[in-house]
């Protein structure tokens, strides 16, 4: 391969540990960007650090429907303010029990958090837990941007090859199904196919991973990774935990720079 990949670091805003590893890759050039949570109390403080990055960096938003606080409070979506498990999204027969304004309401809200504390609005959107490819936030997405001039760029779908993750994959290719067809009748530039997936149980497949990734993956599609350090506030909110670290440390080592140099690759600009 000869040309440039496009790395995103997910998770952005969910522990100090987390973002500031995410800036250190940035600043090092071994991050194309990053998807920002914008729903816990640090936000404004962690906008405020990566500001300075959005002439270089991409930053998206990370839209977020399961697991953590919500920024709307109690609702049908968060009975109790706690966002549920994606099966309560994904299932048809869970998810009738929610109100679709609510979840409209909830991506409004971190939608404008976003804008607020960064001054404009985000590079690209996707989801955590590939949330964005539920039919609920589709519908968000049309109704928020279709009329837009200005649309944010949208993770696509994943291909369909791997080895290691294939019933993963194969899995989050199901949720997404129809999703690349839609979004770009509607006008939508996508980042696809989607790679970076493995199972994050095993950290030594990160490396292999990515190396695959830097031969194999077209300069449109996009590598997630999820970086970070471990620190008590990601441990309280997030199960994945070490394996960041290993990510991390890949990311920021000779090893991935002579990986990049084998196969004549460069981490993509974040504005290109």
């Amino acid at each position: 391969m000869t040309g440039s990949i496009r790395l995103i670091a997910d998770d952005y805003g969910l522990a100090p540990g987390v973002s500031g590893a995410i800036l250190d890759l940035i600043e090092r050039g071994r991050l194309t960007g990053t998807s920002c949570m914008t729903g816990f109390p640090e936000w404004e403080e962690a906008a405020a650090r990566i500001r300075p990055f959005r002439r270089s960096a991409a930053v998206g938003l990370h839209l977020t429907l399961t697991d953590q606080i919500a920024v709307t409070g109690s609702s049908s979506l968060a009975p109790e303010g706690k966002l549920p498990g994606l099966a309560s999204l994904a299932l048809p027969v869970r998810r009738e029990r929610i109100d679709e304004r609510d979840v409209y309401a909830e991506l409004d809200a971190q939608y404008d958090r976003f804008t607020d504390a960064l001054v404009g609005p985000p590079d690209h959107i996707d989801g955590h837990q590939h949330v964005h490819f539920l039919p609920v936030v589709r519908n968000w997405l049309l109704a928020r941007f279709g009329e837009s001039a200005h649309k944010p760029a949208l993770r696509g779908a994943p291909g369909l090859a791997g080895l290691d993750a294939a019933a993963k994959i194969a899995a989050i290719a199901t949720l997404a199904a129809g999703f690349n067809r839609s979004m770009q009748r509607a006008g939508f530039s996508l980042m696809t196919p989607l790679s970076g997936i493995y199972d994050w149980r095993k950290p030594e497949k990160f490396a292999s991973t990515l190396r695959a990734a830097i031969d194999t993956l077209p300069e449109q599609g996009v590598f997630m990774c999820h970086p970070g350090r471990v620190d008590d506030m990601l441990r309280a909110r997030d199960p994945m935990q070490s394996v960041r670290e290993v990510e991390f440390d890949f990311l920021a080592s000779d090893d991935f720079g002579v990986s990049l140099k084998r196969a004549e690759a460069r981490v993509m600009d974040g504005k290109t």
